[in-house]
């Protein structure tokens, strides 16, 4: 083989492994519709309560171009994918990440681990953590029994950050928050800010049964408490402790 015709296989070569590194319209309009770019868009959006105008005006694009694209009749160019990610504070490879796998966590009743009151005994109550398979919660259910107290005992307030629902299974429950008391029937629920002293007491002459559910953080909008976070990778499996509804000073 000649030079001449080595040099002409070799830019031959060269051509198709060019080819081959660039992305026809095809199978990018195929990429941006596995990754649900303007679903994630709209997402983003719709969180902040910004509409399509808004968006516009602090990106520069017009608000039919980003209707298109969230409706994915459009495909976006990392320029413009990179000015929709700056307003919502967000990397560009936000758009690109695979999505999260939805959470699912079946928690048998077998497999739960009933827990007494610490600091008292004998305990006034026990509780189940209904959540302690997911590492990451977002809020904390409980199954909580509370046994009944002696007429001179009176159970101690308590408080935390975030908020706090109460749902009575079985007997009667008296809760006590701030200046407020009710007594709560099977089938009743309560929901209140936790950060307000509050208190518990079985008012039947058997044990009562609730579902509680804590939410450790309120709102953006609101004060937050000046506490360290506990780190989720050090969570166990069971809580050492018993729930924050229900700690503190003997509660």
């Amino acid at each position: 083989m000649n030079k001449e015709a080595a040099m002409s296989d070799q830019l031959e070569t060269n051509g198709e492994e060019m080819h081959k590194t660039q992305a026809d319209p095809d199978t990018a309009e195929r990429f941006i519709t596995e990754k649900r770019i303007g679903e994630r868009i709209r997402r983003l959006r719709l969180k902040k309560s910004m509409g399509l105008v808004d968006l516009g005006r602090h990106t520069g694009l017009s608000a039919s171009f980003l209707s298109q694209l969230e409706t994915g009749r459009v495909v976006p160019t990392l320029r413009n994918l990179a000015r929709i990610a700056m307003v919502f504070s967000k990397d560009l490879s936000y758009f690109f990440e695979s999505d999260p796998a939805p959470i699912f966590r079946v928690h048998r009743k077998k497999d739960r681990v009933r827990m007494p009151q610490t600091g008292v005994e004998p305990p006034t109550y026990t509780f189940e953590s209904l959540g302690y398979m997911v590492p990451d919660r977002q809020m904390d259910p409980y199954f909580a029994e509370f046994l009944p107290l002696p007429p001179q005992v009176e159970p101690k307030s308590h408080m935390h950050a975030g908020f706090e629902f109460l749902y009575v299974l079985a007997g009667e429950l008296t809760v006590r928050h701030g200046d407020h008391e009710a007594t709560l029937s099977p089938g009743d629920a309560v929901y209140f800010d936790a950060a307000t002293p509050h208190s518990y007491r079985s008012a039947a002459n058997k044990p009562t049964e609730a579902i509680i559910v804590t939410l450790s953080q309120p709102p953006a909008s609101q004060p937050q408490p000046q506490r360290q976070p506990a780190s989720t990778a050090t969570r166990p499996a069971q809580p050492p402790t018993p729930p924050r509804p229900l700690v503190g000073d003997g509660r």
